[in-house]
């Protein structure tokens, strides 16, 4: 009868996996947690700093086949877990976010370039990884998210006056739109604007949440300039299209983030192509070729892909079904999942500080 394993095999059975993100081994990075061995059978965690991890099978796979190869092991359990972890950006003031891991600002130098189509499905692509999701429509003067998401009803207010966000899609959505009661204008001055985006920030009851997904005004105005100095902004993702007015403007709004000091995770180019159902080998290039990846590469930042034209995404749009939740399969979904998982991936590099190698609470049983 072989003897029991030790807790240093089975670490070292480990080692070899590595973090395509981080460039380590899952054992140095301390995502081996509670270990327990119990004569052949052997349990652990491995805890990732993120649910959107997308090797996530392949480390449960990995890791399974490594530990049962060992001699003296009859059985593994493996359980895969997520803690997000705490972006490093520093909090304005204890009362704005205090619940919030990361704070994603989705941003654009102009409108129409479907910024708010890509924070609404980005967020939702989050949240089905098993996150805590928020979404913010911080576009005071053009709220789409009660479109987009199909809702219309007012947030309830606590004793306390503080404000209740709506919930879709296993969403925490808060919104200038939920207020509205008619198709009237809303005309407000710098100084309003500046109230209503820091109320959103310190009145809202967020809770805890791994991300809050910011839709930002388009451009740089008041809404915008406040978000960046009033958030604690983890990082921001910027949408344009390739034309050149697109790039131009988001070229600007990129610059915005730079001089706040909010780390630009990258720009993502949206409606990139068209694919025909009848021509699934060919892409048409309709608003031009290249132009997210160009301002990428000349303001030093990552390009985060093209999002490809889908018809769903506008008429999903307009019935409240954002295309990750009504077309999951669709290769535009399939974009917009991969770039929530890069986001996410980013944030987590970006919050580590210097992995270092944590304790895996071993429990050993003879």
């Amino acid at each position: 009868m072989a003897d029991p394993v030790s807790p240093t095999q089975v670490l070292e059975a480990l080692r070899p996996i590595v973090d395509p993100d981080f460039q380590k081994s899952i054992v140095e990075l301390g995502f081996i947690k509670n270990l327990r061995i119990d004569a052949g059978r052997v349990s652990f965690d491995i805890e990732l700093t993120t649910p959107a991890c997308p090797v996530k099978a392949e480390f449960e796979r990995a890791a399974r086949e490594r530990v049962s190869a060992l001699d003296g092991v009859d059985d593994v359990a493996v359980t895969m877990t997520s803690n997000t972890r705490r972006s490093a950006a520093p909090t304005p003031q204890g009362d704005v976010l205090p619940g919030v891991r990361n704070t994603i600002a989705v941003a654009s130098g102009k409108g129409g370039v479907g910024k708010s189509t890509t924070a609404i499905n980005m967020a939702l692509a989050l949240q089905r990884t098993g996150a805590q999701v928020g979404l913010l429509d911080a576009d005071v003067y053009g709220p789409s998210v009660p479109l987009l998401t199909g809702i219309s009803a007012r947030p309830a207010t606590t004793a306390d006056k503080k404000i209740v966000p709506l919930e879709g899609y296993g969403l925490k959505l808060m919104s200038m739109g939920f207020f509205l009661t008619d198709d009237s204008p809303v005309i407000w001055r710098g100084p309003m604007v500046h109230g209503l985006v820091r109320q959103f920030l310190t009145d809202v009851l967020w809770g805890e949440l791994d991300y809050l997904i910011v839709d930002m005004p388009p451009g740089t105005g008041d809404a915008a300039l406040t978000l960046t100095q009033q958030a604690p902004l983890s990082g921001a993702v910027i949408v344009t299209t390739a034309n050149d007015l697109s790039v131009i403007a988001a070229r600007k709004g990129l610059q915005m983030f730079n001089k706040v000091n909010v780390p630009v995770l990258g720009v993502v180019e949206n409606m990139s192509y068209f694919t025909p159902p009848d021509l699934p080998d060919r892409r048409y290039y309709i608003f031009g070729q290249g132009g997210g990846e160009r301002v990428a590469t000349e303001l030093g930042v990552d390009f985060l892909g093209e999002i490809p034209i889908d018809p769903r995404v506008a008429e999903g749009g307009d019935r409240g079904e954002p295309i990750v939740a009504s077309a999951p399969d669709s290769p535009t979904a399939a974009a917009l999942v991969e770039l929530a998982g890069t986001v996410a991936r980013k944030l987590s590099v970006l919050a580590s500080g210097g992995p270092a190698v944590a304790d895996a609470n071993i429990t050993w049983i003879s």
